[in-house]
């Protein structure tokens, strides 16, 4: 017997609704492109961040040493691109790259404020930072939530690095705890690795120790693996 119109139609809706939930329960990260707004910045830049952040153990795990060349990718306020530039010191470079023009101009100030003469800023694209030259490591932190199309982005920025060159990406752990965006905009590590996998890298090392954020460090495939 042929089902009546009211009967299809219900089957119809039932059968939408369980492809919309699956599809749902498949995502395995929140929806990216959001990005901070610049008006906000204040609440990233705690007195507390340098203890929970730890930013000389994730410059040490990039191997950023003095005279180095490194990117600081969405970097905001520019809090850890005037880390950097001390890192890598006069003979070094940093290229802080952002797509918004407010953060551009509030880096300008801070590497004013500072008196640093070794940072470049960059506007970038939502999937190229367009860096100039070829560089020796490139830090994303707390940003990779807010990238629309992150395998792309990797890929453009593959071609840049130089050999052996060093990718670390720092965001929040799921567990909730400390600052940080909310829960449900929280990237999952397993993502992240399957992103930079796609777009050509491996992952190096995996960093879980610090307090509110995991670190994962990649290299590009073609490099080579390390001695011994």
């Amino acid at each position: 017997m042929t089902p009546g119109p009211s009967r299809l139609a219900a089957a119809l809706v039932g059968l939408f609704l369980a492809l919309s939930s699956a599809a749902g329960s498949a995502q395995v990260r929140p929806t990216h492109g959001r990005l901070f707004p610049p008006e906000d910045l204040g609440v990233l830049e705690g007195p507390d961040r340098d203890a929970w952040q730890e930013p000389e153990l994730i410059m040490d795990a990039l191997g950023i040493a003095d005279g180095a060349v490194v990117a600081d990718i969405g970097a905001g306020g520019g809090w850890f691109t005037v880390r950097l530039a001390q890192r890598v010191g006069p003979n070094g470079l940093v290229y802080a790259e952002d797509i918004q023009p407010q953060m551009i101009e509030s880096i300008n100030r801070r590497v004013r404020r500072a008196g640093l003469t070794n940072v470049q800023t960059v506007i970038g694209t939502p999937t190229n930072p367009l860096l100039p030259g070829p560089i020796d490591a490139l830090l994303m932190v707390e940003v990779y939530g807010q990238v629309e199309d992150p395998v792309t982005l990797l890929r453009n920025v593959k071609p840049r690095l130089k050999p052996g060159g060093r990718v670390g990406i720092v965001e929040y752990k799921l567990d909730g705890g400390g600052p940080g965006p909310p829960l449900d905009e929280r990237v999952e590590p397993g993502a992240v690795i399957g992103d930079a996998e796609a777009a050509g890298f491996r992952l190096l090392a995996r960093e879980d120790r610090f307090r509110y954020q995991y670190l994962l460090v990649f290299v590009s495939n073609d490099a080579s693996p390390p001695a011994g």
